[in-house]
């Protein structure tokens, strides 16, 4: 594992009516794939994914031939996001990450994607050894994979919660106070975990194993 990709589609579909089993069956012919895990936005219904790719060139080739090509079929604009999947290992492997080896605590309910408006290259210059201590104590959280934006070394996270209200509450209230207290604008997302299950599961999604 080298690279993560986030997805997003600017779309409002609910999961059932997406075609996700046609869209799996297109990706497990895509080069470098080791798994998905779909996202289902929580109040707009936005269809998007959190990828794990064998190399960062496979990556690459997937952000900008399949997915673009993907996003032009069903006539939506879109986001793709490349992160570097080695420097992030030992920041996430503190915070329980699945995609590092840590086992499941319980199926999550919700997830949290993040982004910081800041560059920390290397990723080591971040501080996530502050922050990872506060974030253990946040309500519901499960799981964080940190990342670290290719190229850009911009910050951020996939975090595991245990239920959507626990996420929203850590979107809506914790967070902006990290992003305060860094001087930076920041983004923040939730997906309903629950939704995306089946899907996620066809793709080697490690939240279901």
């Amino acid at each position: 594992m080298k690279a993560f990709v986030y997805t997003e589609i600017q779309a409002s579909v609910p999961f059932a009516q997406a075609p996700w089993k046609d869209i799996n069956k297109a990706l497990k012919q895509q080069p470098g794939i080791l798994n998905k895990t779909w996202l289902s936005g929580v109040d707009d219904l936005s269809v998007g994914g959190f990828y794990t790719f064998d190399s960062v060139e496979n990556a690459q080739k997937f952000v900008t031939e399949y997915f673009p090509s993907e996003a032009r079929s069903l006539g939506v604009p879109q986001r793709t996001l490349i992160f570097d999947a080695v420097t992030v290992e030992e920041a996430s492997k503190d915070m329980d990450s699945i995609h590092f080896g840590a086992k499941n605590k319980q199926q999550p309910g919700a997830y949290v994607y993040t982004e910081v408006q800041l560059s920390a290259l290397p990723f080591d210059n971040a501080p996530w050894r502050d922050i990872n201590p506060v974030l253990k104590q946040q309500p519901g959280i499960l799981a964080k994979t940190w990342l670290s934006g290719l190229h850009t070394g911009t910050p951020g996270g996939l975090y595991a919660f245990d239920t959507i209200e626990n996420a929203k509450n850590f979107a809506i209230n914790y967070f902006p106070q990290e992003a305060k207290q860094l001087n930076a604008a920041f983004t923040t997302r939730v997906f309903d975990a629950s939704i995306v299950e089946e899907a996620s599961r066809e793709m080697n999604s490690p939240f279901y194993e």
